[in-house]
């Protein structure tokens, strides 16, 4: 007798039913995303430092301090999301690597937070990252993966990923998408409620760098979507193409080389960047940045990396403008990690001479500023 089914006959009643579930698989997701909430939940607010300004000016400039983080940078808040992210998602898998593209931050950020929940970590970096941040991926139970041209980080990732088994976090593609930009204590919503007593609580500019471009996306949405007057700007380094792709409107522009800014400016417009969503940016020179980030140690004692400086000097840009307009008001911009990781980089004169770097100029512009309230042309 044949089992097909004949013409005009009612469709069986068949029933599919994939079950994928596995007990053993939901006990570990489910403690690993424990681990990683209670790491946020152990963890205090960063603070909000101030930057001495002349008190005639009615202005006052802060710093986001986010290398207290327990990784040293503001790349821990984007580890923490990208790992819930891909957890959640059922990217990220017991026994199975992480595989991030970094300049460094980020990949030390993500080790810790791989080692807490007892995966591998492989971090595919330039080979010109600095040697401290590679120490601290180690430290945290990583691996480095180096490549003589950043702009092969990506491939590379994904094919380790390929050969390993395991997933690719891609910071580049999912920092935006990953991080709550309409609150839950992201940096956006931590600066506001910081500023709540202070004699203006609502900034005119926050300044942000952008790596992945997921920082000032998170600031820029939070600052739409709570319907504040703050407007956000991008400083771009050198080699970085995001200044030129944000001009043009070009999502398609590249730079030809990496930045000299460990952390921030890429070769590409990566995924995570927003044009869309920024009021301005600037193209910071290198020697800018380096000036910048030796004068925050002069007048706050406290060593910064260089996409620190390269932020403040966009911000002391923005205090000059409103000087010569007679505006009153407060700008924040970020401390984005510790200077001690570059110390053979920035705080190193033998490195600036390598590099054909002269800050004295811009050192003069910043010193002339704090003075006399006048923006010289440090050119």
């Amino acid at each position: 007798m044949s089992t097909s089914q004949q013409p005009g006959a009612p469709a069986p009643m068949t029933t599919l039913d994939v079950d994928r579930s596995d007990a053993e698989y939901r006990a570990w997701l489910k403690e690993a995303v424990r681990k990683v909430q209670a790491d946020a939940n152990r963890s205090a607010d960063t603070h909000l430092l101030r930057f001495p300004l002349p008190e005639q000016w009615g202005i006052d400039l802060y710093l986001k301090d986010e290398s207290t983080h327990p990784t040293g940078s503001l790349k821990h808040r984007l580890a923490r999301s990208l790992f819930l992210y891909g957890l959640c998602n059922g990217w990220i898998r017991p026994g199975r690597p992480v595989i991030e593209a970094s300049s460094g931050s980020t990949a030390v950020s993500e080790a810790y937070f791989a080692k807490l929940i007892g995966v591998p970590f492989i971090a595919v970096m330039p080979r010109t990252t600095s040697a401290e941040k590679c120490r601290l991926i180690e430290f945290h139970g990583g691996q480095c993966h180096f490549v003589d041209d950043s702009r092969k980080m990506y491939e590379e990732s994904a094919a380790l990923a390929v050969q390993t088994g395991g997933h690719y976090m891609d910071q580049f593609t999912y920092a935006e998408r990953a991080t709550d930009w309409r609150g839950n204590n992201n940096i956006a919503e931590s600066i506001f409620r910081q500023l709540r007593l202070e004699r203006y609580p609502e900034p005119a500019w926050i300044v942000a760098t952008a790596g992945t471009g997921g920082t000032s996306a998170t600031l820029a949405r939070y600052v739409h979507y709570m319907q504040h007057d703050t407007r956000i700007c991008v400083p771009d380094p050198e080699n970085s193409c995001f200044f030129d792709g944000w001009v043009k409107d070009d999502p398609e522009c590249t730079s030809d080389c990496g930045s000299r800014i460990e952390g921030i400016g890429r070769p590409r417009m990566e995924p995570s960047f927003v044009p869309g969503s920024i009021d301005r940016m600037m193209k910071v020179p290198d020697a800018a940045s380096i000036a910048a980030v030796r004068s925050l140690e002069q007048a706050i004692g406290r060593k910064a990396g260089g996409s620190t400086g390269t932020g403040l000097w966009s911000a002391l840009k923005i205090v000059a403008e409103m000087v010569a307009r007679g505006e009153k008001g407060s700008v924040v911009t970020l401390l984005c990690d510790p200077g001690d990781r570059y110390l053979d980089k920035y705080y190193s004169d033998a490195w600036l001479a390598e590099q054909g770097l002269d800050i004295a100029p811009y050192t003069a512009a910043i010193e002339t500023l704090l003075a006399t309230g006048v923006w010289p042309d440090p050119a």
